[in-house]
């Protein structure tokens, strides 16, 4: 049976955290790993930098503090966010050429060695493909293996919204993404 494994950033308690060994056995069974991005596979938050970059970095930080105190939903959040940034494609495109999104330390070696012993890899995010599609390329995952949220620009680049219909708009669209997986691919 094919297994599927996710690997989410999680702060764990000394209770709960697996130790070294158990986390490589797990690896070792594993026929395809999940991992979530932002601060986990890169080092910073999408959404927070690309705020920056538009010059509305406290605004959005401020709302995201809102938001995580649970007065609403993630989708909520979502629009209401990038209500504030509204950012252009020329400014995303921009963001990923002058600040690219940092690795974080060990992550390529990893997913190298993943991909050496035959195990699938995705990237599930909340964040933006087109953020996402980038951190993709630099570890080698082909891109039908990124699930994450898309901006929409007008013919003209100004900002239009979001595909709302993506499972990753929704709080728990994490979950359904690896339901879907695991029910096209058979994992476990």
């Amino acid at each position: 049976m094919l297994k599927l494994l996710l690997v989410p950033y999680q702060r764990c308690s000394q209770h709960t955290m697996a130790t070294l060994s158990d986390m490589k056995e797990v690896f070792r069974r594993a026929d395809a790993v999940c991992f979530d991005v932002d601060s986990t596979v890169i080092k910073e938050e999408g959404i927070d930098e690309l705020a920056k970059f538009c010059g509305v970095g406290d605004a959005v930080t401020e709302m995201t503090r809102k938001a995580m105190g649970g007065s609403m939903s993630f989708k909520t959040a979502l629009i209401e966010r990038l209500s504030i940034i509204r950012c252009s494609r020329e400014q995303v495109n921009k963001l990923l050429t002058d600040h690219p999104p940092q690795l974080t330390p060990g992550i390529s070696e990893l997913v190298d060695r993943l991909h050496q012993r035959g195990i699938k890899v995705y990237l599930i995010s909340g964040g933006f493909r087109c953020i996402v599609e980038h951190v993709a390329t630099q570890l080698n995952i082909p891109l039908h293996h990124v699930y994450a949220n898309r901006l929409k620009f007008y013919f003209n680049g100004e900002y239009a919204g979001f595909d709302e219909s993506q499972p990753t708009a929704e709080g728990g669209g994490k979950g359904k993404v690896i339901s879907m997986l695991k029910e096209q691919n058979g994992f476990e």
